[in-house]
């Protein structure tokens, strides 16, 4: 049975994601909620509180305008400083996706008054990390879980299903052994608990 996710919004950057949010919805002057799914190591980070990253990939439920200038500096818990962004570039479409992955996202509690901010799911995030595959990747699938939150099970069978609904644009004999890979990693991580 898969853990509950906790978010961990109170670190450092979790904050500076907090503030990052803060000032778009004053800059982009919203009078309407707007949803944000948030991916990336930025959504690993809320559920280990240990991944540190820097971009914020994130994608918006309305069109708006993304300033490439907006930033926050965060000083971490163990002193360094940190910049946080938005990666203006990220596009989920770059990922392998299974189409519900907007459904099944966690929805997050940042303090916001218009951004709704929702996490892939556990399972949808690792999923997100196939196609890549890089070793940051690799070590966020281990980290999710390792905490109980996804399985290679899991993995698996959400992976193959997003590829059998045309979850990924592109050439896939590299993604299906990315994804051989990813399920092996997860195996191990789950008997490295054991």
């Amino acid at each position: 049975m898969l853990a509950r996710p906790v978010f961990h919004t109170h670190t450092a950057l979790a904050a500076g994601l907090r503030e990052l949010f803060r000032q778009l919805e004053q800059r982009l002057l919203l009078r309407s909620p707007v949803d944000v799914y948030l991916a990336g190591g930025m959504a690993v980070h809320l559920y280990t509180a240990n991944r540190v990253t820097a971009d914020v990939d994130a994608e918006f439920g309305s069109r708006v305008f993304l300033p490439n200038d907006l930033m926050v500096e965060v000083v971490l818990e163990d002193g360094t400083s940190q910049i946080v962004y938005l990666d203006t570039n990220y596009n989920s479409t770059f990922a392998l996706m299974h189409e519900d992955y907007p459904e099944d996202s966690i929805p997050v509690d940042l303090g916001l008054d218009q951004l709704r901010v929702r996490v892939l799911s556990p399972t949808d995030l690792a999923v997100s990390k196939i196609a890549c595959f890089a070793d940051n990747d690799k070590e966020d699938i281990a980290a999710l879980v390792r905490l109980g939150l996804t399985s290679a099970d899991e993995i698996e069978r959400r992976a193959t299903r997003a590829l059998a609904l045309a979850g990924y644009v592109g050439g896939q004999t590299m993604l299906r052994l990315n994804l051989r890979d990813a399920v092996a990693l997860a195996r191990q991580a789950e008997a490295d608990l054991s």
